[in-house]
C-alpha cells in the first residue's frame, strides 16, 4: 500500500476523532454553565453543587480503562461511535429533570462522553509513527477546548431560552456528530492489540511505580483542569459579581487555552522529552496556584500617624491572567504525560491511558466536591487553589526524587 492514502486516512481519522471529542468534552462540561440556574432552583449548597458538576466525571472517569482495553481489541471507530450514540438520550432527558436526583442520576449517563478521551488517545495514537505521535495525541486531546466552547454556547443559549434548551441542543449536535465520525473515520485491522487480558490484569499495571506517578501527575493536569472549568464560571459570579454570560466568557480564557493548546505541547514533549515538558509545567503551576491561594484581605497597620488599612488580593483581571498561564501550562502537561506513556507502553497504550485516564478522571470529579467542602467550611472562595497549591507540591516532590536527581533536566548533566 502506498503512502498517501495511509496518510489521508491518518489524517481524516485525527480531523474528525478531535472534533468528536471536543462535542463530547463540551457535552461532559454542561453543568459547568446550567449547574449555576439549576443551584439557584433547587437552593443547593456549595457541597451538593460541587456533587452536582462532577457527577458526569465519575462516570467518564469509571468507564475510562474498559473503554481503552475495547479500544485495543476491537478499534477505536466501532468504539467511539457506539459511545457517543449510547450519550444522546440522556442528554436530551435532562432537560425534563426536576429534582436534585434526577440530575445527579442522569448526569452518570451523560458522563459516559468523558470516556472518549481514552478511546481516541489510542486510535489516533496508531496511524502515526513514533516520532509524531505525541503530536498526534496533543492534537486530538485539545479537543479538551470543548470546555470552552460550553463556556461560549450554553450562556447565550441559557440566557435566550433557558436552560432546558442547552441538553436539547447538545442532544442535537452530539447525534449530528456520530453521523460524520462514521462517515470520515477508518479502521485498520493491523491496529488492532490481540489479548484476553481480564480488567484485573489490566488494573495490575497499577503496582508500577511510573503508572501511578502518571497517575498523580494527570489528577493535576487533567484532573485539576476539568474541577476548575466546571467551577470557574459560579467563582466569577460569586467572588466579582459578575454577569454569568461574562463570567463564562472569562473562565474560557483558562479553558480555551487549557486545551488548544494541548497539541504544542505534544510536539514539545516530541522534541525534548516528556519529562523536561512535565518538570517546567509542575514549576509554573505552583507559583501560579500560590497567587492564586491569597484571599481578598483587608489588615490594619499601626504607623506614626495613626492605624492604616491596606488590602491585599487579585482583582479580576491579575486573576484571570494567572488562569490563562495555569490553563496553557497544563494544555502542555496534559500532553506531557501522555507521551510518557507512549514513550514507556508503546505495546499497551490503550489499557494505560485508560489508567491513566482514570486517575485524572477520579481528580476532577473529587475536587469539585472538595471545593465546595472547604467554602462551606471556611467561607474563603480561594481555598480551592490551596488545595490544587498542596497537590502540585506533591508532585513536584516526588519527581524530584525519582527523576530530576538522574535527569538532564536544566541544559547540563545531572549527577547520580
Amino acid at each position: 500500500m502506498s503512502a498517501v492514502p495511509v496518510d489521508r486516512r491518518a489524517w481524516s481519522v485525527l480531523i474528525v476523532s478531535t472534533l468528536a471529542f471536543t462535542v463530547c468534552f463540551m457535552v461532559w462540561m454542561m453543568f459547568g454553565v446550567i449547574g449555576i440556574p439549576i443551584k439557584k432552583q433547587l437552593g443547593l449548597n456549595a457541597t451538593e453543587f460541587g456533587l452536582l458538576t462532577a457527577m458526569p466525571v465519575l462516570t467518564g472517569s469509571l468507564v475510562r480503562v474498559p473503554l481503552g482495553i475495547w479500544t485495543d481489541r476491537y478499534g477505536g471507530r466501532i468504539v467511539m461511535a457506539l459511545l457517543m450514540l449510547a450519550t444522546v438520550p440522556a442528554i436530551w432527558l435532562m432537560a425534563y429533570a426536576t429534582q436534585y436526583w434526577h440530575f445527579l442520576a442522569i448526569g452518570l449517563f451523560v458522563g459516559l462522553a468523558g470516556g472518549s478521551f481514552s478511546v481516541g488517545t489510542p486510535y489516533v495514537a496508531r496511524w502515526f509513527p513514533k516520532s509524531r505521535q505525541g503530536m498526534a495525541m496533543g492534537v486530538y486531546g485539545a479537543g479538551n477546548s470543548g470546555s470552552a466552547v460550553n463556556k461560549f454556547v450554553a450562556p447565550v443559549l441559557l440566557v435566550s431560552f433557558g436552560w432546558t434548551m442547552v441538553p436539547q441542543v447538545y442532544a442535537a449536535i452530539m447525534a449530528g456528530t456520530v453521523v460524520l465520525f462514521w462517515l470520515f473515520s477508518h479502521s485498520d485491522p493491523k491496529h488492532l492489540v490481540t489479548s484476553n487480558a481480564s480488567f484485573r490484569d489490566q488494573l495490575k499495571a497499577l503496582k508500577d511505580p511510573r503508572v501511578l506517578k502518571y497517575c498523580q501527575y494527570y489528577s493535576i493536569v487533567f484532573g485539576g483542569y476539568v474541577a476548575l472549568a466546571l467551577w470557574m464560571v459560579q467563582y466569577y459570579v460569586g467572588e466579582f459579581g459578575l454577569d454569568i454570560r461574562v463570567a463564562a466568557l472569562l473562565a474560557a480564557c483558562f479553558s480555551l487555552p487549557g486545551g488548544v493548546l494541548r497539541a504544542i505541547g505534544g510536539v514539545l514533549s516530541d522534541k525534548f522529552g516528556a519529562h523536561k515538558v512535565t518538570w517546567w509545567v509542575m514549576w509554573v503551576s505552583w507559583i501560579c496556584l500560590f497567587l492564586l491561594s491569597y484571599p481578598q484581605t483587608d489588615f490594619t497597620v499601626m504607623t506614626l500617624d495613626g492605624a492604616r488599612t491596606f488590602h491585599l488580593g487579585l482583582n479580576v483581571y491579575a486573576f484571570t491572567g494567572l488562569m490563562a498561564v495555569l490553563g496553557v501550562a497544563w494544555a502542555f502537561g496534559k500532553a506531557s504525560v501522555f507521551k510518557y506513556i507512549s514513550d514507556d507502553y508503546p505495546q499497551n497504550i490503550g489499557a494505560i491511558s485508560g489508567i491513566v485516564g482514570l486517575a485524572g478522571g477520579l481528580g476532577g470529579f473529587i475536587l469539585p466536591i472538595l471545593f465546595g467542602a472547604l467554602l462551606d467550611l471556611t467561607g474563603v472562595r480561594s481555598s480551592a487553589f490551596m488545595l490544587m497549591y498542596g497537590v502540585v507540591w506533591v508532585s513536584l516532590i516526588w519527581m524530584y526524587w525519582t527523576e530530576v536527581r538522574r535527569t538532564d533536566v536544566m541544559g547540563h548533566g545531572a549527577h547520580a
